[in-house]
């Protein structure tokens, strides 16, 4: 009911629908004119022939002629009366069969329609709307953050200026609005001035209009946009962004960060507080083939090892695994913690060979920015010569082909980055590759969730999307918190901890047998306790600090949840 009484609100009161529906009328009054009129004539011409009818009969007559069913069981017998019947049934086919049904739709059934559309998608939101997420585009970000802002509870409106485009995607189940995105007026009927965060992730040039437009009308409002060119960044800020991100560069930056360099120091990847997050190899270290028992890690240095990389599969951090030659070591401790590990191990595990990065676009070329700030080297492969940045680090050729490959020094290479955008070719070349070197650390870039799980079975050890970065950069910057992107799909997250679990003992809450996350940390009383003792209270006011697979987090989240 509430549905159809938006749609006839919006009917009766949009200006346009209101005179289609009086030219409606008025054919219709024309309609039942002439009918009125026929009618008379019937009985005129009737009572010339001698015949004699009553007047619902005459209604009758004219309304069977004209709509040409002509029952045949009153008729005239003199041919004034048969031309009468003519003129009748030519007037009928055109006002009944023709008129009719185009003015019926054109003046009241695609009015009606236009009207149930733009109610399923709303121009305004309820005046008492606020604390929600507005989103001006429909993509892989947004929908990645509409999933997380979702799972802890938070509303949000897509608007969007092309109504069949917004109809598609209610469909399909999510929240959507129709407006202009350059009018401010579609803004303030969104209650953009109650919203906690808007986020823009369209061009370059139309999240700037978005953000200058916002900007005139609140200056409260959080705004997040998106940049495809970095020359872009400092107009989108001048314009009014709190936040502007860069997606290619950040999963540029994200694949230099993860690659294996020329030792077995170890490289941060994320910071809770003072805590940092790092991940090192043990390749040439004399850490193979000892349990995590036998390292005394902890105690030595100072570092808590929450995990281990085993060729793209994480696996929790138990004393009794045996590390591999392709072990990769999640570890968590302070700076100082950090750096004492890297003091100890940095003599390990030395290499010469450059990195290959298979596809120098964009995302290509700021991975070998970030690899250059690491001081590591490393020789690109890409296909078409028009595409060639630096020329002088650029072999041309086909990575699938074996020989382009060994010239760009796959054999002895560290690390492969594979950073094209084409994901069947990704899913090829990390294939490829594994084949090659089974013992090599592949990084490969996806461009679609779908995606992500392939790459893995293809022997990815580490598999991004800046779809995946820039939602997780957005969501800490609303929250104010700190998710952590270990790889697609795995992330360290924090929590308060659930009411049902206060008092209780970390052994006892049974976090990792409900939901698959584990526990690394607690922070309470101002300090955090990595690796927390079992028998420790969770208290009220203490914070959890988990990792876990999406799944996992998704589960957490459903079963504790307030």
């Amino acid at each position: 009911m509430k549905f159809i009484s938006s749609q006839l609100s919006y009917f009766f009161q949009n200006r346009s629908s209101k005179r289609n529906l009086k030219y409606l009328l008025l054919f219709l009054l024309l309609l039942f004119v002439l009918i009125s009129v026929f009618s008379v004539l019937f009985h005129v011409i009737m009572e010339y022939e001698g015949q004699h009818h009553s007047w619902l009969t005459g209604f009758y007559w004219a309304l069977t002629v004209m709509s040409t069913l002509g029952f045949g069981d009153i008729t005239f017998h003199s041919d004034l009366g048969r031309l009468f019947s003519i003129v009748v049934l030519m007037s009928g086919v055109l006002l009944l069969l023709v008129l009719l049904p185009f003015t019926f739709i054109q003046f009241f059934y695609s009015p009606w329609i236009e009207a149930q559309n733009k109610a399923r998608a709303p121009r305004s939101l309820p005046a008492e709307t606020k604390k929600h997420i507005i989103f001006t585009s429909f993509d892989d970000i947004t929908i990645s953050l509409i999933e997380k802002f979702s799972r802890y509870g938070n509303n949000y409106i897509i608007i969007l200026d092309d109504l069949k485009k917004a109809m598609e995607i209610y469909d399909i189940g999510y929240k959507v609005g129709y407006g202009f995105l350059d009018d401010p007026e579609t803004y303030t009927k969104m209650r953009a001035d109650n919203a906690s965060m808007i986020f823009a992730s369209n061009t370059d040039e139309i999240n700037t209009n978005v953000a200058f437009t916002l900007r005139e009308l609140t200056q409260k409002t959080q705004i997040v946009t998106t940049a495809d060119s970095h020359d872009s960044i400092d107009i989108l800020g001048l314009a009014g962004s709190n936040l502007v991100l860069e997606p290619r560069k950040m999963i540029g930056d994200a694949f230099a960060r993860r690659t294996i360099g020329f030792n077995a120091s170890a490289t941060n990847i994320g910071q809770f507080e003072n805590f940092i997050i790092a991940e090192a190899p043990v390749m040439g270290t004399p850490l193979i083939g000892k349990t995590l028992s036998d390292l005394s890690l902890r105690e030595k240095i100072g570092i808590n090892i929450i995990g281990f990389w085993e060729h793209g599969d994480f696996i929790d951090a138990r004393p009794d695994y045996v590390i591999k030659k392709s072990t990769v070591l999640v570890m968590i401790g302070e700076k100082e913690n950090i750096d004492r590990y890297n003091e100890t191990f940095i003599i390990f595990g030395t290499q010469t060979a450059p990195v290959v990065i298979i596809g120098s676009g964009r995302v290509g070329k700021f991975v070998a920015n970030g690899l250059n700030k690491r001081g590591i080297d490393y020789t690109m492969v890409e296909k078409e010569q028009k595409n060639v940045i630096l020329p002088e680090k650029t072999i041309v050729g086909n990575a699938a082909d074996l020989q382009i490959l060994e010239e760009a020094g796959i054999k002895n290479a560290p690390s492969v980055i594979i950073s094209t955008s084409d994901d069947d070719m990704n899913i090829y070349l990390t294939i490829y590759c594994r084949r090659l070197r089974p013992d090599i650390q592949i990084i490969s870039r996806a461009n679609t969730d779908k995606n992500v799980s392939t790459l893995r079975r293809a022997g990815a050890d580490l598999v991004m999307s800046y779809t995946s970065l820039t939602a997780n950069a957005v969501f800490n910057f609303h929250k104010e918190n700190q998710i952590i992107m270990l790889s697609e799909g795995i992330d360290i997250f924090t929590s308060k901890v659930p009411d049902r679990l206060i008092g209780r003992n970390l052994k006892n809450s049974n976090i990792r047998q409900n939901t698959g996350c584990n526990v690394i940390a607690i922070k309470k009383d101002g300090r955090t306790f990595v690796n927390p003792d079992p028998d420790m209270e969770l208290r009220k006011d203490a914070l959890l600090i988990l990792i876990g697979k999406k799944e996992s987090e998704d589960l957490f989240l459903k079963n504790y949840s307030a």
